[in-house]
């Protein structure tokens, strides 16, 4: 997903976009290469918190410890 349909997402869905689209563009590609996963994917669990199919991200609507660790390295990139 690029920086301009993440921005696109956020304003049809919430009215607004308030986060660093650039940064999040480059959070979501780097952890979507390192776990093999989609960036779609990334974004979604992010910003809507939804599960990402084997990955076990969420027990009983909860983030696990893999859930968990996948925010901190997605925040570790953001502010990077």
């Amino acid at each position: 997903m690029t920086a301009k349909e993440m921005t696109a997402y956020l304003i049809s869905n919430y009215g607004e976009a308030r986060h660093n689209m650039n940064q999040m563009e480059y959070a979501c590609g780097e952890l979507a290469n390192l776990h093999d996963i989609t960036e779609e994917e990334i974004f979604l669990f992010i910003v809507e918190n939804k599960p990402i199919s084997g990955m076990h991200t969420h027990s009983y609507g909860f983030n696990t410890a893999n859930g968990r660790a996948l925010k901190e390295q997605f925040t570790n990139y953001y502010n990077d």
